[in-house]
């Protein structure tokens, strides 16, 4: 008995658990598997960190849970010519500071991320932000840009202060001040992020007064919170624990599709992959369902497509794989290899990538495609797949902003061969082609032709074999009320609240 005491005082410690916080209701504690980086949105792209900024910014536009452009912090915009949108700011918004929003607040923003390394690329298109007044604000982008609300809805958009930003100079990433439902109070490194309601909210201040964010990094342990109820919501809970928090009758599992799909991509560059046969034939041997059994317990979708169907410009007539070892067998030997090939297989330590690799071993074994796989430190794996030093991969992708464009430029367009994204190194000038006239129109429908023209001849020509759509999925407990998971992963806070 003595020992069992022990070792769950042990647990409750090494979780950091807040027996305050799960007597009160109006304190909503939610786990992720890992910490922020930086609550600067120009400083960082990770999700940890912007499902954490996304409770205390706004940008001008948001997406609402099925993609649609709503209104955020501008009430309205009008398009002026071609490349020049103009938005009108909400009046009487004001900073966590006590600052008001002003249209030099998103001037600053604009031009501070447009020289940031790690977001400048998501608003590379905009050319210039002119302030018509303290409401209005004109933003041009050197070409016809469609999919510049999309673009404008993204997390690192947010728009800040520039006295709180220029005031707090090297420490603001630690110190951030927006607009949105909820303030930053504190951050204790590796362990939690402490928000508080803001009271002059311009949708009306929020149910639940303090919101924790804590930094789990075992889902084992996201979901041993969840049962001791010490944890509210926890984020992407493993396969293996599902059936625990659905066993349970005070916990809800809830699983939804996502915008991520999971790819094998070819080095195009490398023989025999720079034969289209060879990779036609490994994408006919694979068997897709028994890789989503296996590695997904069942948590995600066959692919057709490197972009979903929730994403704007999917096709869903592209050419889809279905698993023909005999068909598979057939092209290798057109292709010139009758007694098969050798091939490696690169993946980083992740448990549901060296699954999959494992079972595409197997199932290319079948049609004598002798495989061997190499696990690389992830530092090491980027920069080896961005150089090209891989014949096969493991990897994925997030159309975080629900438009073609940001799911199918970076890793397929020849201009972001290598780390931009092109870890496939393909190059296509048809496909370079389509990809600038859908990004340069502003025609729905035109931007749909060309981005369905794409898809098609990346299913014919594979350069990438994408397996899967996956989930995304929480765990919580049936007392939270008003909690929905956005598609993007960015999930809002706003509006949930436990009964008690």
């Amino acid at each position: 008995m003595k020992k069992s005491l022990l070792l769950m005082s042990a647990l409750i410690t090494f979780l950091g658990m807040n027996l305050e916080a799960k007597a009160d209701k109006n304190v909503l504690v939610i786990a992720q598997g890992a910490d922020a980086k930086l609550l600067d949105p120009h400083g960082t792209n990770d999700q940890p960190s912007s499902r954490v900024a996304g409770q205390i910014y706004d940008s001008l536009v948001k997406q609402d849970l099925n993609m649609n452009i709503i209104p955020g912090l501008a009430e309205s915009w009008t398009q002026i010519d071609e490349t020049t949108t103009e938005f009108k700011l909400r009046k009487g918004v004001k900073f966590h500071n006590g600052e008001n929003l002003s249209a030099d607040d998103v001037k600053f923003t604009l031009d501070r991320m447009k020289n940031s390394p790690a977001v400048s690329h998501i608003i590379g298109a905009i050319e210039s932000v002119e302030v018509v007044d303290d409401n209005t604000v004109r933003i041009k982008t050197t070409k016809p840009f469609g999919a510049l609300l999309s673009h404008l809805a993204h997390t690192a958009t947010s728009i800040l202060n520039r006295e709180a930003v220029e005031k707090a100079g090297g420490s603001y990433g630690q110190n951030p001040v927006g607009t949105g439902p909820y303030k930053f109070v504190n951050w204790q490194a590796g362990d939690r992020i402490t928000l508080v309601a803001n009271s002059d909210y311009y949708m009306g201040k929020a149910p639940t007064e303090k919101v924790i964010f804590r930094s789990v990094v075992e889902g084992t342990n996201r979901t041993i919170g969840l049962e001791t109820g010490e944890i509210d919501i926890a984020y992407d809970l493993e396969p293996i624990d599902k059936m625990m928090v659905e066993g349970n009758d005070s916990l809800d599992f809830v699983e939804e599709p996502s915008l991520s799909m999971t790819y094998l991509g070819f080095n195009v560059n490398k023989a025999p992959l720079d034969n289209k046969k060879v990779r036609q034939a490994i994408s006919y041997a694979i068997n897709v369902p028994d890789i989503i059994d296996a590695a997904y317990q069942g948590s995600a979708t066959k692919a057709s497509s490197p972009i979903g169907p929730k994403v704007f410009g999917y096709n869903p007539n592209a050419k889809s794989y279905e698993y023909n070892p005999e068909k598979a067998k057939e092209l290798l030997k057109e292709a010139g290899f009758p007694n098969g090939v050798k091939l490696k297989i690169w993946i980083n330590d992740n448990p549901v990538r060296r699954d999959i690799a494992v079972i595409l071993q197997d199932q290319l074994k079948q049609v004598g495609i002798d495989v061997t796989i190499e696990t690389l430190e992830w530092g090491a794996y980027l920069e080896g797949t961005a150089r090209g030093e891989h014949d096969m991969f493991i990897l994925g992708w997030v159309s975080v902003t629900g438009d073609a464009d940001y799911g199918l430029e970076p890793l397929f367009n020849s201009a972001n061969q290598g780390g931009a994204g092109n870890r496939s190194f393909y190059s296509n000038p048809k496909v370079d082609e389509l990809l600038s006239k859908a990004k340069n129109s502003t025609n729905a429908d035109e931007r749909k032709k060309y981005y369905y023209e794409v898809q098609e001849l990346i299913q014919e020509e594979v350069p990438v074999f994408t397996i899967a759509y996956t989930s995304q999925n929480i765990g919580k407990q049936k007392t939270v009320e008003g909690f929905n998971m956005h598609p993007a992963g960015h999930h809002k806070i706003y509006g949930t609240y436990k009964t008690k």
